[in-house]
């Protein structure tokens, strides 16, 4: 299958007035802990989803040990940890700590970086920007002014696929032909700053600098703004900030560039990319394998995160990957282990085919984790998924679904961790519920559709602790 070529980001839905924010955001963090309904939440940032065995491992222990049990992925390739009880927040970070995955406390909420999973891996890769990532990783925590940032500023790197590229990046970086990522070779990047088409075209190796370089200049925008935007959408009129308003924060920085008036515009591929959103077997260019299979709803249980991590330290690279399509990918194995893996994964509950009712499917985090939703989302989901019926009745004939559109399942009007692009949106209401189809250009879900008789499962919720906004 071929992955989607893109590339202008999404349209966010319009908005009659940017936000403002009277506060800074409240999204959790390794060290600042959410109390949630059931408990409290930590959520872990892995640059690019990249893990070492010996850090898949130390989140294991902290599910464990501290947490319910299960680790939920995000649709940034991040890492969450639920059900923690009352003082845990010493030992969690003290695991954390001795695995490196705090490398700067103060700056651990804003390692938001997401990079194209497959990036070095298959056949006809483009460009590896792992080291894209490792090194704009570093610069982000050596940077004092880096710490303003919200923990919802998101940076994109995309290997030239464009798989990842129009997942809603505050600061995106697409690879051009010819480029490595690492800056050895030919070609470059182009930065592109929400949801302006227009891109700067830069050298390889100034990417990551140019990434930082360019948050940097969203940080003065909102300062000026002075209405507390937390990501580049949100800036107001009069200080929206643009891609020639980038450049000139990159020439103060002693960054090239050059303006792309028309943005990102790729040419139809010429060779094949494997589709990182899929699960399955992944063939490399070395004659290894990579195994790519997903989470149902995004939720593993420790035993099938430690089988994930054990199977990369005995026959894999010793590394995992996490995709934003709340997904693991095992780099590194001989040929001939692939296909017995994967079947081992499958017997284990993962998501191993693309034809699977589970492949596309996601949901909020429902009761009884979140006192906002009115029901218990995932328990509907999966009795309709078990029945044949992922999709509930309610859609009007008349309207058009792209085959390969995600189905995602709300308890609430927030929509948490809903998909990107074109979606089909099964809203959780007091009458039951009520399906509809997102796109990119709409500003809401259109067009309505009668709410089905399939009722919530749960009582509407009863005051408690607002949830925060998951990814």
């Amino acid at each position: 299958m071929l992955a989607a070529m893109p590339p202008s980001p999404s349209p966010r839905p319009r908005r009659a007035e940017p936000p403002v924010r009277a506060r800074g955001d409240a999204c959790p963090g390794a060290l600042r802990l959410h109390p949630a309904a059931d408990g409290h939440l930590a959520r872990v940032r892995i640059p690019a989803g990249d893990l070492t065995g010996h850090q898949a491992q130390a989140l294991a222990d902290a599910a464990d040990l501290l947490g319910d049990g299960r680790l939920s992925l995000t649709s940034r390739g991040n890492v969450e940890l639920r059900g923690l009880p009352d003082g845990c927040g010493g030992h969690l970070a003290e695991l954390l700590h001795d695995a490196g995955l705090l490398p700067s406390e103060r700056h651990e909420r804003i390692r938001n970086i997401l990079a194209s999973p497959l990036a070095g891996l298959d056949m006809n890769t483009p460009a590896d920007v792992r080291w894209w990532a490792r090194r704009l990783d570093e610069l982000l925590c050596a940077s004092d002014s880096a710490t303003a940032l919200s923990g919802r500023f998101l940076f994109v790197l995309d290997d030239g696929r464009g798989d990842v590229a129009a997942l809603g990046g505050d600061v995106t970086l697409v690879a051009e032909s010819g480029s490595t990522g690492d800056g050895v070779t030919g070609g470059g990047a182009l930065l592109r700053v929400g949801d302006d088409p227009a891109a700067l075209r830069i050298a390889g190796p100034d990417a990551p600098r140019a990434a930082l370089a360019a948050a940097e200049t969203f940080l003065t925008a909102a300062a000026a703004g002075d209405t507390g935007a937390w990501r580049v959408r949100e800036l107001p009129d009069g200080h929206a900030l643009s891609a020639r308003d980038v450049a000139e924060g990159l020439r103060a920085a002693g960054i090239e560039a050059s303006y792309v008036p028309d943005g990102v515009r790729v040419a139809e591929p010429v060779v094949r990319h494997a589709d990182s959103s899929a699960p399955g077997i992944i063939e490399g260019r070395d004659g290894r394998r990579a195994l790519s299979v997903l989470a149902p709803l995004g939720r593993l249980s420790v035993a099938q995160w430690r089988l994930l991590a054990t199977l990369a330290a005995d026959e894999g690279s010793g590394e995992l990957r996490l995709t934003p399509w709340r997904g693991i990918v095992v780099p590194g194995l001989p040929a001939a282990a692939a296909a017995p893996r994967l079947r081992e994964l499958a017997a284990a509950g993962l998501v191993t085919d693309p034809s699977s009712p589970w492949h596309r499917i996601g949901a909020c985090t429902g009761r009884p984790g979140c006192a906002k939703s009115l029901t218990d989302v995932r328990a509907d989901v999966t009795a309709a998924v078990e029945a044949g019926v992922p999709l509930p009745p309610g859609l009007p004939v008349s309207t058009p679904v792209p085959e390969a559109a995600p189905l995602y399942w709300s308890g609430c009007e927030r929509r948490c961790g809903h998909p990107h692009g074109t979606w089909i949106d099964v809203l959780a209401t007091e009458a039951g519920y009520r399906v509809t189809v997102v796109a990119p250009d709409a500003s809401r879900p259109t067009p309505p559709a009668t709410a089905t008789p399939t009722a919530p499962t749960a009582p509407p919720a009863t005051p408690g602790t607002p949830e925060t906004r998951p990814e």
